[in-house]
């Protein structure tokens, strides 16, 4: 006789069995990965080390130690050396000529994109072709004309020489980004505003800067880096130390006989100082800038 008890109806679907949770492992160390991070690392670091510490020691330390060494009296006397010669006046000069670079760059930028982007005739097309072959163009293949062209403006040897050519090759990449920002404007927003009674120039002002902020701080940053870096134009179109720039005024650090690495240096980074805090607040921008460049 069966003395099973007998099997109960089920009332539902059986209640599925809880999984097995599997170990909790490691990822594999990446060896090579790791030992390629430290040999950038190093690269990046070492240079950063040497220009600090060769500008709180001084000339002979710096002479007998070398550059890697750890100086052994932490002294200032580089700085002090850079701020009591002309390096304010190269830094103001400096000033000048990288807040005029970005006003031109972005005023003409924003103008000839928003003509590019609204008119959308055979014309406002082969413009923008015509910006976008300035890319091509290096400042090094057109300086005779530029010079000749400054010189019969009578404008040699003034910081005026320095501004407009360097605005004019910072266009072509702030109408290619200004295009691909602008483009990604809805439609609906502006037939909105048109509706409204609107003018182009207050659809320009209320509209498409305000929208275009990331694009327009992209544009500026980017000009007025090459405007504080540039060395080119400086060079040949001024000569007078009154109208010097900080990329020229470091060679007064070098001499025919000697050169003073501990002040050269030390001016090398008093000049880095305002670009790198001016970026540091205009990142945010300038990445959503850079993001949007290809339009849609």
């Amino acid at each position: 006789m069966d003395k099973r008890p007998p099997r109960l109806a089920d009332d539902g679907p059986r209640a599925e069995r809880p999984r097995a949770r599997r170990p909790f492992r490691l990822p594999r160390a990446n060896y090579p990965g790791g030992l390629a991070a430290l040999i950038w690392l190093g690269i990046v670091v070492v240079p950063l080390y040497v220009l600090i510490v060769s500008t709180i020691q001084t000339r002979q330390s710096y002479l007998e130690n070398g550059p890697l060494s750890i100086p052994d009296e932490i002294t200032f006397d580089a700085y002090r050396t850079v701020l009591e010669g002309d390096f304010p006046r190269y830094l103001l000069n400096t000033l000048v000529v990288t807040v005029a670079c970005a006003a031109i760059a972005v005023t003409l930028a924003v103008t000839v994109a928003y003509s590019v982007v609204r008119t959308r005739s055979r014309l406002s097309r082969r413009v923008f072709q015509l910006f976008l072959l300035g890319l091509a163009i290096p400042s090094q293949a057109v300086i005779i004309p530029v010079y000749l062209i400054i010189t019969e403006l009578q404008l040699y040897d003034t910081l005026l020489a320095i501004i407009l050519p360097t605005a004019a090759f910072s266009l072509p990449v702030g109408v290619l980004i200004l295009v691909g920002t602008m483009r990604d404007i809805d439609e609906e927003l502006y037939e909105s505003m048109a509706l409204d009674g609107a003018s182009q120039v207050r659809m320009l002002l209320q509209l498409v800067v305000p929208v275009s902020r990331a694009g327009i701080s992209t544009v500026a940053v980017f000009s007025a880096l090459n405007a504080w870096n540039g060395f080119l134009f400086p060079l040949i179109l001024t000569q007078s130390p009154e109208t010097r720039v900080l990329t020229l005024g470091l060679y007064d650090f070098v001499g025919e006989f000697r050169t003073d690495i501990p002040s050269l240096l030390a001016a090398v980074v008093l000049s880095i100082v305002p670009i790198f805090t001016a970026y540091l607040f205009a990142r945010r921008q300038l990445i959503n800038g850079l993001m949007g460049v290809g339009g849609r």
